[in-house]
Parts: C-alpha cells; sequence; structure tokens
C-alpha cells in the first residue's frame, strides 16, 4: 500500500512548526552543549511530523451529523360550533 503525498498546507504547517519550535527551545534552554541542541532538534522534528499528519486532508470531511427536525408545537383543536337553523325575520 502506497504512503500518499503530504500537501502543501502539510508541508508548510510542519516545516514552519519546526523552524519556530527549534528557535524558541534553543532561546529558552540556552544550551550550549551539542548533546542539548541535538534534543531539541530531535524534539521539534518530532513535533513538526505531528503538526503535519493533524492538518485535515482535502476531501476528507466528517459525515455531517442530521439533526432531528424540531417538534411542531402542539395546537388545540376546538370542534366548530354545531351549524344553527336559518331563522327568517318575520315581516312586518
Amino acid at each position: 500500500m502506497a504512503m500518499p503525498r503530504p500537501t502543501a498546507a502539510q508541508l508548510a504547517y510542519g516545516s514552519c512548526t519546526v523552524i519556530f519550535s527549534t528557535l524558541a527551545m534553543l532561546l529558552l534552554s540556552q544550551t550550549s552543549s551539542g548533546a542539548g541542541i541535538a534534543v531539541i532538534c530531535v524534539a521539534a522534528l518530532a513535533l513538526g511530523l505531528l503538526v503535519a499528519m493533524t492538518v485535515p486532508l482535502p476531501g476528507k470531511r466528517p459525515a455531517a451529523v442530521e439533526q432531528p427536525a424540531p417538534q411542531q408545537p402542539l395546537r388545540a383543536s376546538v370542534p366548530a360550533p354545531a351549524p344553527e337553523p336559518v331563522r327568517e325575520r318575520a315581516a312586518s
């Protein structure tokens, strides 16, 4: 099974994460030993890989969850009044 190729967004996010996290960790730790720099670089590469793999792929959207239709309010049904007999007016 062939591995899918990374998208441009995955490459961009992963690369930026590696660069910025390496700089931030080196500046914050103020390490100057080779072993410390190597550990920071490996950690930054792992973080960049994690970020690149979590970028959503195009066309792979989760199915929308169908919401149930809202219930219609109950209407009180009142029976129609019985028709009254027609009353004629007396001629005056």
